[in-house]
């Protein structure tokens, strides 16, 4: 399969709820743009998204409550 044609999985989860305090989805760390985007976006894009979504996701998850 050629990388313009690679489909990416999709990070969602099935936990769609926003975060108002940082503007993420609790399950898969998007902003609501990035979300309405991800269909739209080239393979490379995605890729790119869902590093940025691990890094997001690291600096938000606390376990120290």
């Amino acid at each position: 399969m050629s990388e313009n044609t690679e489909e990416i999985q999709s990070p969602c989860i099935g936990v769609c709820s926003m975060n108002e305090d940082t503007g993420f989805c609790f399950g898969c760390y998007r902003t609501v743009q990035e979300i309405k985007d991800w269909w739209n976006m080239a393979p490379a894009d995605q890729k790119n998204l869902l590093s940025v979504l691990e890094s997001r996701q690291n600096e938000t998850v606390s376990f120290d409550e």
